[in-house]
């Protein structure tokens, strides 16, 4: 199996995985996330040593805690039931949110035992007897799985599985679910961004963030985007970016508004809103919206800031669950996410099937 990385994790975290994984082999740097999901080498796993009919191998968790909860053990093979498929998995997209469910810190709290990940890639062994989209020997990535993503072989839902062009490789297809379709609901179906607009990625060297300046620029829109290294800022401009700026320096905020003739942007898609949602709101034009993606504490915010400008604030998550709230003055962002609640109880749309769009996207900018 291949590990690659889907988004821009810890090194530290990222490193345990790996060591995890290859059950103690060397990993040198080669095998870290270096800003984005296209830049982390494959670790080999020895998948051949197991067969359907017998055991695999699955990082399992068994408490909630740091790194160290990760570990490897020998499992069934699960089946797949009904409308289920069951994946050999070929690369795994590792995403931050598993290591905040991990951690115990996250709103959701899975039973344990538990295998972390949603993405995968992979061709599928065997199908549910109800299944009728995909056959074995097909190639297929995920955006969620029923059993877990760090292990030799998954089962996902017929429903959450999409076939897997030829002229996009698995580690690409790792990277798709998670990353593409979190960036496309908070781009188009949260906060229904326009050709045109403005919008500024508030961290976009990750995979979310690179996600969602390619689509966003595919779009007609204007992207501005933040990083914190210079590296990480060349890789946000190489994918589109017409306007980069390091959120680490001071008075980068005043070089946005510069770049935007002190108008604003229209559309802020935020990745750590309890650091940066009070200035998203100072940065926004009239009328303009933030999308939270990533939160990892409580902020307070001032009202205000929404009030003049009629501004919106929207949680963006994987949940389809649309519920107004109009929120307290103090807000958990994680919450607002979770629940994808709008702070002004502003009802919003579900999520329609996107993949074949998402598909269309990636093959377009793989040929770029």
């Amino acid at each position: 199996m291949r590990v690659g990385c889907a988004v821009r994790l810890c090194s530290a975290v990222l490193s345990v995985l790996f060591v995890v994984l290859s059950e103690g082999s060397d990993v040198s740097d080669e095998g870290r996330c270096e800003g984005g999901g296209a830049r982390c080498a494959d670790v080999d796993l020895g998948q051949d040593r197991y067969s359907t009919a017998g055991a695999m191998r699955a990082v399992v968790v068994r408490e909630f805690g740091g790194p160290e909860v990760l570990k490897v053990e020998e499992v069934a093979v699960p089946q797949a039931q009904g409308k289920q498929v069951l994946i050999k998995v070929s690369a795994v997209g590792v995403n931050p949110v598993e290591t905040y469910i991990r951690s115990g810190t996250h709103n959701i709290k899975p039973p344990l035992p538990w295998t972390p990940g949603h993405d995968v890639a992979g061709v599928v062994e065997e199908v549910g007897k109800e299944t009728t989209k995909f056959k074995k020997g097909d190639r297929v990535f995920t955006k969620s799985t029923v059993t877990g993503a760090y292990a030799e072989y998954t089962v996902a839902e017929e429903d959450a599985t999409f076939r897997l062009v030829d002229r996009l490789s698995f580690q690409q297809g790792a990277a798709a679910g998670t990353p593409y379709m979190t960036a496309y609901r908070a781009l188009f179906h949260r906060t229904h961004g326009k050709p045109g607009e403005t919008v500024l990625v508030h961290g976009a060297s990750g995979g979310v963030g690179l996600a969602a300046v390619q689509l966003a620029k595919a779009h007609g829109m204007v992207v501005m985007g933040t990083a914190g290294s210079s590296e990480g800022m060349e890789l946000v401009r190489k994918n589109g970016a017409s306007h980069v700026f390091n959120h680490r320096e001071e008075g980068y905020t005043d070089k946005i508004m510069a770049a935007t003739a002190g108008v604003g942007v229209d559309l802020i898609i935020e990745m750590l809103a309890n650091v940066n949602l009070e200035r998203d709101l100072e940065l926004l034009a009239r009328h303009g919206r933030v999308g939270i993606i990533g939160s990892r504490g409580r902020i307070e915010m001032t009202p205000r800031l929404l009030m003049t400008k009629e501004s919106w604030v929207i949680g963006v998550g994987r949940d389809t669950e649309v519920v107004g709230n109009r929120g307290p003055t103090e807000i958990n962002a994680r919450t607002a996410m979770t629940k994808e609640t709008s702070i002004i109880g502003v009802m919003l749309y579900h999520m329609d099937a996107v993949y074949a769009l998402l598909i269309f996207w990636l093959e377009e900018l793989t040929n770029k």
